[in-house]
């Protein structure tokens, strides 16, 4: 049987509740639902669970308890400024792609961006909730560049088939889905 939402708040602190009833729905139907790490990202994404978007609250909740740090050049989260970092209509399988990867690879990861206007256009892209810039660090390039295959043009695309880019001063991730969450 679930536990209560108030006895999570008792047992867990309420930061933690926050992020286990984000992330509780999508993964128990990942578990049921999970598309094959075969499928291609048109396939995957017409699975129910790749769909839901987040608020930009619920995202910074989910990161922060996830130990996920982010910046906005413009100090701000205005999804319609490009000068802002936004994470509103983030798709709940790219946060949790997200935490995958600070848990898998145990460096911090920074965002640098997500979903608001400025980035280029196209149905994976940041606007739709796809994706996010993340800082270079030493510890995360040797992560990404060592654990996962490169596919030339400074891509490397991991086991469940999300695209790691380089661009000149971050990464420019595409998640299809959670990395394994």
């Amino acid at each position: 049987m679930r536990p209560t939402r108030h006895a999570l708040t008792g047992l867990l602190g309420a930061a933690a509740a926050a992020a286990l009833a984000l992330t509780a729905p999508v993964n128990a139907q990942a578990a049921q639902a999970s598309p094959a790490a075969s499928q291609s990202p048109a396939q995957a994404a017409g699975s129910p669970q790749l769909l839901a978007k987040l608020t930009h609250s619920q995202a910074t909740s989910l990161f922060r308890s996830a130990g996920i740090t982010w910046t906005s050049s413009g100090g701000c989260s205005d999804r319609n400024n490009p000068t802002c970092t936004s994470f509103q209509g983030l798709r709940s399988q790219t946060a949790n792609g997200a935490v995958t990867l600070k848990r898998a690879s145990g460096c911090a990861v920074r965002l640098t961006g997500g979903t608001e206007t400025g980035h280029a256009s196209g149905t994976y892209s940041h606007w739709n909730g796809y994706k996010l810039d993340m800082s270079l660090s030493s510890c995360l390039d040797s992560y990404i560049t060592g654990a996962f295959t490169s596919i030339g043009g400074s891509k490397w695309k991991s086991a469940s088939g999300n695209i790691y880019y380089r661009e000149g001063n971050h990464w420019d991730v595409t998640y299809y889905n959670c990395g394994g969450c």
